[in-house]
């Protein structure tokens, strides 16, 4: 069951941070002038500095939960940036009902809600099994159980 449920946890967090991941390396990086212009039309303040950030975030925050690596920070980070882009960009709210790209928008911010909820589990549970932060526990763990013993 452990290997299953190590397969299980690594895959689920790969998928999770594909999103991101992809964002960052074919999207931000490679177009990053046409990013800070659209960054700009949304009323972001400072947009060139805010999409270094950005980069960074899902970059490092993707990585830190593929590997389980101080996941929980990772985690934070990616909700930090989905919290900042569900705000600036899936605004569904200013729109008027009927308009055209008001159904878009809600459902792209109820994408992000629910990754954003899926970051707020990670924090709350960590990476599960075969993640680096999960041997780090299983050698505290041994070391405790082997101190109980003598």
């Amino acid at each position: 069951m452990w290997f299953i449920k190590g397969l299980f946890a690594l895959l689920g967090r790969t998928m999770i941070a594909t999103i991101f991941l992809m964002s960052a390396f074919g999207n931000k990086i490679p177009k990053f002038n046409d990013v800070v212009a659209y960054m700009t039309a949304e009323g972001v303040p400072q947009p060139k500095i805010l999409l270094a950030g950005a980069i960074a975030f899902l970059i490092l925050g993707g990585i830190s939960v593929v590997l389980g690596y101080r996941a929980r920070i990772g985690a934070f980070l990616l909700l930090i940036f989905l919290a900042a882009a569900t705000y600036y960009f899936h605004d569904f709210w200013k729109l008027e009902p009927d308009d055209p790209n008001f159904q878009n928008q809600m459902i792209q911010f109820m994408k992000n809600l629910s990754l954003m909820g899926t970051m707020v589990f990670l924090m709350a549970n960590g990476p599960g099994p075969w993640s680096l932060d999960g041997r780090t526990a299983a050698a505290d763990t041994e070391e405790t159980d082997v101190d109980e013993e003598l």
